[in-house]
């Protein structure tokens, strides 16, 4: 199974409030600041988070969304767990790179936190035809969204032109929505995926048919790996939907949760189109060990009749080759002649008898 992790999780039980304990070569993390309004939009690229976090969002801002790309930086998610009050079980699922999809909402009224909607997923992306998953964190308030990946997909590039479109619908509406079109961008990408994948079943399924080669089932079932990726990580994410379309909280509207069964449509239709070519990888599996044991087949009839063929010669040959002095034929000078005619004959009826019965 691949993946696009390449750092260990976290220790587990790591308080992330607790002072950061980050390795100095760490890579730093990337924050891009999003704020945006019906009216207008701004990104900034957050070179000082210090200053950053120190400063106020701008007033006309109604949704302000950070997209943290690198978890290597302890240093950074420990300031953006303190100002934003997420949740130490949350910031430490978001550290374990091998998380699952889930939901969990902490906070809200009564609780002394700001109410906050956690979300892991997982992104898929081809890299030089390889389908790779790498871990996507999502922190939904009331007016503020943050993510966070481990590395750049661009999964949520969809998400970063719509913002630029005046008048877009993602502009006009609250956090909750914007969230909505972040987990829509993940489920969206499978298509593109699953289409890859399934020109390389045409391409395999057209090779299996022509001729057969010991590197392609190894070819198939490396396909049959990626579609088993891809549904170990779409699977998790009906769960996740539902749960949202299903489950109260004060961070999710009611008019996103109209759209969040569109997006349900959405995970349900690649989990059927995905099992669909699951299917077929494994179908083709089996055409392939079909197409290896038919060719064997018709190498066994060729050398069976072959053999058979040449029995009875080979009867006729011991019989005049013994070192018996008294035989007949040997005295005649016709004998050498007759003996290649019935040879000749004899496996010239065979293979007419062959043919007639369709074993030729």
């Amino acid at each position: 199974m691949q993946s696009g992790d390449t750092h260990p999780p976290a220790r587990p039980g790591a308080d992330p409030f607790a002072p950061p304990s980050a390795p100095p070569s760490a890579t730093p993390a990337v924050l891009t600041c999003v704020d945006y309004s019906d009216a207008q939009v701004e990104v900034q690229r957050v070179e000082d988070l210090a200053a950053f976090l120190d400063e106020h969002r701008p007033a006309w801002s109604t949704v302000r969304w950070i997209d943290v790309v690198g978890l290597t930086d302890l240093d950074a998610i420990h300031a953006l767990a303190a100002k934003y009050e997420l949740h130490p079980l949350a910031v430490e699922d978001l550290l374990t790179h091998s998380q699952r999809p889930k939901i969990d909402a902490y906070g809200g009224a009564g609780s002394g936190l700001n109410a906050r909607l956690f979300i892991t997923t997982r992104a898929l992306h081809l890299r030089e035809g390889r389908l790779l998953s790498a871990p996507v964190s999502i922190f939904l308030g009331h007016t503020t969204v943050l993510t966070f990946q481990d590395a750049v997909t661009g999964v949520f590039d969809p998400v970063h032109h719509r913002l630029t479109v005046s008048g877009s619908r993602l502009r006009a509406d609250d956090a909750s929505f914007l969230t909505y079109a972040l987990l829509d961008a993940v489920v969206d990408a499978c298509f593109p995926i699953i289409d890859h994948f399934d020109g390389n079943l045409d391409r395999l399924e057209n090779a299996v048919v022509e001729h057969v080669d010991p590197s392609l089932l190894s070819l198939i079932q490396d396909v049959k790996r990626q579609f088993a990726l891809l549904r170990s990580t779409i699977w998790p994410m009906r769960e996740v939907v539902a749960a949202l379309q299903r489950d109260p909280n004060e961070c999710m509207s009611e008019a996103t949760k109209v759209y969040l069964s569109d997006l349900y449509d959405h995970v349900v239709q690649v989990i059927e189109i995905n099992e669909t070519y699951r299917e077929r990888a494994g179908d083709l599996i089996e055409s392939y060990r079909s197409a290896v044991s038919y060719r064997l087949n018709e190498v066994m009839r060729v050398l069976t009749v072959i053999s058979t063929v040449f029995i009875p010669l080979t009867f006729l040959a011991g019989v005049y080759g013994m070192n018996f002095h008294y035989l007949p034929e040997l005295e005649q000078r016709w004998a050498y002649p007759a003996f290649w005619v019935v040879c000749v004959a004899a496996a010239g009826g065979m293979i007419a008898m062959f043919r007639r019965r369709g074993w030729l």
